[in-house]
């Protein structure tokens, strides 16, 4: 049994992996499954706190996945209409995987601030801003992911 857990978790921890790029899959949350499986098996056992800090650093990455876009457009400028507009594109982007989730807030926060009265290049910093946001929370997915195979890892190694 333990060498099915093993290989399950494994193969969760890749597919999680892959989940930070595919917005179809839950990345993080699939890698804490990995753990977890780990976990229940007789050769590693993990600390309740442990799984605790990783569960809740995986249920804060997965919040701010909705918001970083948002943040982005709204640093880079970004009036009230852009981030509105942004927040919209991206609802409305989680329609049409895998393309709406990186078009959808650029597109939001880009017609948000034309519909704000905001000229075509101010517009275009705001969107700009959001798929910066949006490739910066893919950044901090992969890396809490590759945390987590890391420490899959050396704990079987020990």
């Amino acid at each position: 049994m333990d060498i099915f857990l093993i290989i399950a978790g494994a193969l969760c921890l890749l597919t999680g992996l892959a989940g930070c790029i595919l917005p179809m899959l839950p990345g993080p949350p699939l890698a804490y499954a990995g753990l977890l499986l780990l976990h229940f098996t007789e050769k590693v056992q993990f600390s309740l706190t442990q799984l605790l800090v990783w569960l809740g650093i995986v249920i804060v990455i997965q919040v701010l996945d909705y918001f970083v876009p948002l943040l982005g457009a709204k640093y880079s400028g970004s009036s009230k209409w852009g981030t509105r507009g942004c927040l919209i594109g991206t609802l409305i982007g989680l329609f049409f995987l895998p393309w709406g989730i990186i078009l959808g807030p650029f597109l939001g926060a880009f017609i948000g601030e034309l519909l704000g009265g905001r000229e075509t290049r101010e517009a275009l910093k705001s969107g700009l801003g959001s798929v910066l946001g949006f490739l910066l929370g893919t950044v901090v997915k992969c890396i809490v992911c590759g945390y987590f195979i890391w420490q899959f890892a050396a704990a079987l190694l020990q």
